[in-house]
Formats: structure tokens, C-alpha cells, sequence
């Protein structure tokens, strides 16, 4: 029981900043209404189209306009809380406010080879390893590709990476695919690792993942995804990739903005299929530096609109994909480091929901182990530092304090050895070691070094319980009947 009873106490659960208030939130929000309104977004596909025009949007060929209050509803309907599961049908994220979770990104061109260090195309057997990996990094929430597989067939490469994935973590999967037939593998191998359809759409193990084209056109692939995983129940994130000063205006509000109104159209098309289909907003949100002309991932710049989006998208009550972890830098140095960490707090902080690209180096070109393992350690240390001040009679100890009295010590309280542990972070990779320790014990290993060091722990003895034979009998059955369709489809091209 507390000792006092105070009026109008406000409890400051965890540290937290505001980069936009409530007021430029809205306004915000209510910018990217008008432009969809005004402007209006180009949407390629005719299925997309004609739902639409059902529901009231003007539509002139390929340009579609959304009257506010269509727009306004389809954010109502969204759910503001989802539930997303893990292979064996535990409850792993729940994203709604206040939640924070983190995981890797897809598609790099490049892959940082584990143990030799070079920058190669990737293999399937890199993505057998980032499931791995992820599966025994504790901070990390949710698994991605992070790398596009090569040596498979080009256009099932999507389907592979997630037979990868699913046979090689029990973590929930985000994934994209090239088109409606990759969703549909996709989709079958979920519904044979869950036990069928329904009960994938119940706990969902994966979620799905589309990208419209900035500024404001949304093809046929990415339109058609969100129908697709709305018909079928299936989360999926709609997001931009937006870049400041090139598919966007040169001004922080203006480029959010129009991102927002790239997610709302995913969001109204959505919520037309089926009221209360879960989706993600978010988006990559970064500027395009003018000396280098690179998608910039560690600019201040990116970090600001990371934060600000996710506070917008907080403001519609809608959960948010963030991005952190990820660095300019083509190696694991000091800058990889500065901008992982700068990145990860500040999602934390805003209260992005679905947090990706742990991983990412290289300006978003290379996947990198290393970088992932690395950023599993910064996400600990900055969980700690969320976790803030409890204040209570139990925290703030008198009874302890006078016990123990002046001069004394507190290392053989029962109070001590009930709490430290929780109250204190202990690190697996940063070194808190005196020098000769260090030096003598440790052999005055570098970050570097202990990161690489386990990372090649986790390669070589981490086990993930394999899936039951006839399920993994299904999958292949599944892979077989996609190559079979893809080699007509190539023999009819050529024919």
C-alpha cells in the first residue's frame, strides 16, 4: 500500500520524448487526407480500382481520389491493437501502444559472409542462418530474410528464404514476395506448418509485406498484396520507402505526410475487402543525401521522421512498422555502432511497434550478422533504459536504508539479492572488466572480436526443433509445384 495518497499524481512509467505534438499530428494526418483528396495516388491494379470507385472514390484511369471521410472510416475500422504469433502458436507481439519490438530487414543485395567478412551475393544458406541466428538472439523479436537468396530459381526466391525461415526459427516471420503467386506458396506453407488455414488465420505465425512506389503510385503487385492478405486474414505491413528531396518534398512534414497518404490508400483498399483486416503503416522514411545521392540510414534526418511517423500513426491508433538498428557504414566500426544505437533508442522512445532492419550496413546494401548481433546488445541495454524509475515503498527502500544504517553495506540484504538482478542490465558483449582482466583473461579482445565470437557460438550449436516430417514433405510438395508453374510460365514466354 502507498504511504501517501496525492491528488493528481502523474506516474512517469517509462522515459519518453515527443518530437511532434498532438496538434502537428493532426495536422499531419490531415494533410495527407487532402492530399489523397486533392492530388490523389495512381493505383495500377483494376480489381483495386473498382473497389474503390465502388466505395465512392473518384476514379479517372489510373488516378484514383479519396473523399476524406472514406478515408477517415477505413482508419477507424483498422484495429489499433494486433496480435502476431510464433511458429509453435504462442502469443510473441502484441502491437498496440506502449509495445516495441525488433527484428531484421529484407532483401539486401549483399551478404556479409560470417567468417570470412566478404561482401558476396547471398545464398540460401545465409538465410538458413538468419533464422537461426534470430531464433537465439533474445532481443530480437521477429525474423526477416536479410538478404535476397541467390542460386535458387530467380523468381522463387521469395518462396525459398520463407521455406528457410520457417524451418529454421520459431519466431514470427515478416516477409514480402514478388507477387500474388508467391503469396499463395507462401501462404500454403504457413497453412501446412499451422494445420490448416483457419488456424493460421487465427494466431498467425508470418505476416506479409508490400512497398507502393513514392511519390503516390501503388502497382499492381502492391495494391494486389493488400487485397490478398485481407481476403485471406493475413497481417500485412504497407509501407513506403520514401526518400526526402527526391520522391518527396525537401521538408521533414511534407515527406511524412505523403507517406502517411501512401499507407491510407493500402489501409481504405483494405478495410473495403474486409472490416478490421489487420495492417501496419510505417515506412523507411529517409532523405537522399545530395553530395552521395544514397538512401541515407544514419542521418539525423531519418531518425527524426522515424520518430515522427511513429507518433503520427500512434495519433490514428494504428501500430507502425519503424526502422533501427541499421548503419551507413560498410563495416562493423564506431559510426556502425553510433548509428544502431542512436536509431534503436529513438524507436523505442516513440513508440514504434514493428521495428526493422537490425542488420542492415552498408546503406541498406549488405546484411550483416555481425551488425545484427551487435544491435541484440544495444536493444538490451535500451529495453533497460525504457524500463525507467519504479517508485514505490518496495523501490525506495527505507526500511532498508535504516536497517543498514551509516557506514554499513547492503550486499547481504535479502532486499539486495532480490531485486539486483532485475534493476541492473548485465551485458553480454560490452566489457565492464578491469584492465588486467582484460588484458590477461579476456586477451584484450576488441568489441569486434567477442561479437564475432558469438555469433560463430550461435552458428555452430544453436538447434531449432525441426517441423514434423509430413509437414516438411508439404513444403517441398508445395516449392515443386511452384517451379513447375514458374517453368511454364518461362516456356510460354519463349515458346
Amino acid at each position: 500500500m502507498d504511504r501517501y495518497i496525492r491528488a493528481r499524481y502523474q506516474v512517469n512509467q517509462t522515459p519518453s520524448f515527443r518530437m511532434l505534438s498532438e496538434e502537428q499530428c493532426h495536422e499531419i494526418y490531415l494533410a495527407a487526407l487532402e492530399i489523397l483528396q486533392r492530388t490523389g495516388a495512381k493505383v495500377y491494379d483494376e480489381e483495386s480500382r473498382e473497389i474503390l470507385k465502388q466505395a465512392g472514390c473518384w476514379v479517372e484511369g489510373e488516378l484514383v481520389r479519396f473523399p476524406a471521410g472514406l478515408t477517415e472510416w477505413a482508419v477507424k475500422t483498422a484495429p489499433s491493437k494486433i496480435l502476431l504469433y510464433d511458429r509453435d502458436g504462442n502469443v510473441a507481439m502484441s502491437l498496440q501502444e506502449g509495445y516495441t519490438y525488433f527484428g531484421p530487414g529484407p532483401t539486401n543485395t549483399y551478404h556479409r559472409d560470417p567468417y570470412t567478412g566478404e561482401r558476396r551475393r547471398p545464398v540460401l544458406t545465409d538465410t538458413e542462418n538468419v533464422g537461426r541466428v534470430c531464433d537465439a538472439l533474445p532481443n530480437i523479436d521477429f525474423v526477416e530474410d536479410l538478404g535476397t537468396p541467390t542460386g535458387v530459381t530467380e523468381t522463387l526466391a521469395d518462396v525459398y528464404a520463407f521455406s528457410a525461415l520457417v524451418r529454421n526459427t520459431r519466431k514470427h516471420i515478416v516477409h514480402w514476395g514478388f507477387d500474388i503467386d508467391q503469396y499463395q506458396d507462401i501462404l500454403e506453407i504457413g497453412a501446412a506448418v499451422a494445420g490448416g488455414l483457419e488456424k493460421l488465420q487465427q494466431k498467425p505465425f508470418f505476416s506479409l509485406y508490400s512497398e507502393p512506389s513514392s511519390p503516390l503510385m501503388h502497382s499492381r503487385e502492391a495494391i494486389a498484396k493488400a487485397v490478398f492478405a485481407a481476403k485471406n486474414r493475413i497481417p500485412i505491413v504497407y509501407t513506403p520507402c520514401i526518400m526526402l528531396g527526391a520522391t518527396a518534398p525537401a521538408t521533414l512534414a511534407g515527406t511524412i505526410a505523403l507517406g502517411v497518404a501512401e499507407s491510407l490508400v493500402g489501409i481504405v483498399v483494405s478495410q473495403l475487402i474486409r472490416e478490421g483486416s489487420p495492417i501496419i503503416m510505417g515506412g523507411v522514411y529517409a532523405i537522399m543525401d545530395m553530395k552521395t545521392t544514397v538512401f541515407s540510414y544514419g542521418s539525423p534526418e531519418f531518425q527524426i521522421m522515424q520518430a515522427g511517423i511513429a507518433e503520427v500513426a500512434r495519433h490514428m491508433q494504428i501500430p507502425v512498422f519503424g526502422t533501427a538498428g541499421c548503419t551507413d557504414s560498410h563495416t562493423m566500426d564506431g559510426q556502425a555502432a553510433a548509428e544502431a544505437t542512436m536509431s534503436i533508442l529513438i524507436a523505442a522512445q516513440s513508440g514504434a511497434n514493428l521495428v526493422h532492419d537490425v542488420g542492415y550496413t552498408g546503406v541498406g546494401s549488405c546484411g550483416s550478422l555481425e551488425q545484427l548481433v551487435l544491435g541484440d546488445e544495444i536493444i538490451g541495454m535500451v529495453r533497460r533504459f525504457m524500463r525507467g524509475i519504479p517508485v514505490d515503498d518496495e523501490t525506495l527502500a527505507l526500511d532498508v536504508v535504516d536497517r543498514v544504517g551509516p557506514g554499513g553495506h547492503f550486499l547481504g540484504e535479502e532486499h539486495t539479492i532480490k531485486h539486483f538482478k532485475n534493476e541492473t542490465w548485465f551485458p553480454t558483449l560490452f566489457n565492464r572488466m578491469r584492465y588486467n582482466a582484460w588484458r590477461d583473461e579476456a586477451g584484450g579482445s576488441t568489441m569486434g572480436e567477442r561479437v564475432k565470437k558469438k555469433l560463430h557460438y550461435i552458428l555452430e550449436n544453436h538447434k531449432v526443433p525441426a517441423l514434423p516430417d509430413d509437414v516438411l514433405k508439404k513444403i517441398d510438395e508445395i516449392i515443386a509445384r511452384a517451379e513447375e508453374r514458374e517453368a511454364s510460365k518461362k516456356k510460354r514466354k519463349t515458346g
